[in-house]
């Protein structure tokens, strides 16, 4: 059972923004941010040290949202990925961590010499 349930999700497609409430507290989630931190095995593995570090994605779009039941939501990404499914803690996590999820990854793009652009 989730600890967190949304009370409102919304997707902005012009701005590819997924905004999600938690009661009082709301997040504005980027399809980027989304796409990079997916909870699929093709971007995190199959267990610790085995993440796949998503580049190329900073355009990246929703498509579709599919509910998982009660429990979750899967989006279908422009890019054609659609393996990750984001519980409702997963969600509630990434927008609370957001900052340093998104500082981290930026971290690791500019060690590992590559972009956030698509194409580069």
């Amino acid at each position: 059972m989730s600890k967190h349930v949304p009370t409102e999700i919304n997707l902005n497609r012009r701005t590819r923004i997924l905004t999600i409430s938690f009661g009082q507290e709301k997040f504005d989630l980027s399809c980027e941010y989304l796409r990079v931190f997916s909870p699929s095995a093709e971007v995190q593995g199959h267990g610790p040290g085995q993440e796949v570090l998503q580049v190329g994605k900073e355009g990246v779009n929703i498509d579709a949202i599919e509910p998982m039941g009660n429990y979750a939501i899967k989006p279908v990404f422009d890019d054609g990925h659609d393996s990750g499914i984001f519980s409702w803690d997963t969600l509630y996590d990434l927008g609370k961590n957001q900052t340093e999820n998104w500082q981290n990854y930026l971290e690791r793009m500019e060690e590992a010499g590559k972009s956030r652009k698509l194409n580069s």
